[in-house]
């Protein structure tokens, strides 16, 4: 008897196992690669085209990011799981910033101004709950968006002019009109049709105890078909800048953009910043399932101030039959000398 064939099968059992272990780790890695190629894109800001829609997402995926982690972890692929780190380290480096309140939220005295943003879904909104709002909240300045000759006339009727009685209005028909409401006297009103073709209204506010304040209601076009795409992106970029050596201004409304999108961010980048970001409210959803629709929510309303103006607080507020959630900021414009 002979033992010479034990070491070519304890090969031929072993070879399966290794077989096995290699496509675990293949599999693996395949795993990882999606989030990488999005970590890319996002920190480069390089989305184009369909994945434009997609990155409005990017919370969801920067939390998915972990499951690799894990995976690796548990399995004992070490290399793998340093990759995996690395990769949603960089995702939850873009997002989590939103959910922390920021140390710089501009100056903290001066005359306070509160404002408020709501898209009223072609117009049809409750409109008693806007206003009950703009009451409650002791609102100085109200945008709309989506804003209709019917949802002018809801508004009304439910005693917005009496809280409200200055405005510059631009209703039109579906989502097409803007509207800007103060309770302080306002000048220059207007408003103007963005390539996309929504209107945004303006207005100079007049507050009392500080300097005037340029306000508008901000609607870029929604990138919601391959060919809008280009139009979406000029939308966005050709929102008026803050000027540092001129009238402070606060851009509020639904930008159609998170700030996961590069256009936004850069848009930010001149003057501004987001009042939710500022006080870590960045990551409450503002448009998604609010009508009834099975979308996970994101956050495309905004409220933009100039870096001269300083944001104390943000909430976020349900409006019944609408798909978007409305915006008030508490914010601090320097007072007059």
């Amino acid at each position: 008897m002979t033992i010479t064939s034990a070491p070519s099968a304890g090969r031929e059992v072993g070879r399966p196992r290794r077989r096995r272990k290699a496509a675990l780790t293949v599999l693996i890695w395949l795993f990882i690669l999606p989030f990488l190629v999005w970590a890319v894109i996002r920190l480069g800001g390089w989305e184009r085209g369909p994945v434009i829609q997609l990155f409005a997402f990017t919370p969801y995926v920067a939390a998915a990011a972990w499951a690799p982690v894990i995976l690796a972890l548990a399995t004992r692929r070490w290399t793998v799981a340093a990759v995996a780190v690395v990769v949603a380290i960089l995702l939850a480096a873009a997002v989590l910033p939103r959910a922390i309140p920021s140390r710089d939220k501009g100056p903290a005295l001066g005359v306070q101004l509160n404002v408020m943003t709501s898209n009223m879904l072609f117009g049809g909104a409750d409109a008693a709950q806007i206003v009950k709002l703009v009451s409650e909240r002791n609102i100085d300045v109200l945008a709309v968006q989506e804003f209709t000759t019917e949802g002018k006339e809801a508004l009304a009727a439910a005693g917005l002019g009496a809280l409200l009685p200055y405005s510059s209005l631009a209703d039109e028909p579906k989502a097409d009109g803007s509207g800007l409401y103060s309770r302080h006297p306002i000048t220059s009103p207007g408003a103007r049709r963005n390539g996309g073709g929504f209107m945004q209204a303006y207005a100079t506010v007049q507050v009392p105890g500080a300097g005037p304040v340029v306000v508008e209601s901000a609607h870029p076009l929604a990138p919601h078909s391959r060919p809008v795409l280009g139009q979406w992106r000029a939308d966005v970029l050709a929102q008026p800048r803050a000027d540092a050596g001129g009238t402070p201004r606060i851009l509020l409304g639904d930008f159609n953009a998170t700030l996961d999108h590069a256009p936004l961010r850069e848009l930010i980048s001149h003057g501004y910043r987001d009042a939710a970001d500022a006080t870590g409210k960045g990551l409450i959803g503002t448009w998604g399932p609010y009508d009834g629709d099975p979308i996970p929510p994101v956050t495309i309303d905004h409220v933009l101030v100039d870096e001269r103006i300083g944001v104390r607080e943000v909430s976020v507020h349900p409006i019944t039959k609408s798909d978007h959630r409305a915006i008030i900021a508490g914010l601090t414009v320097p007072a007059t000398s």
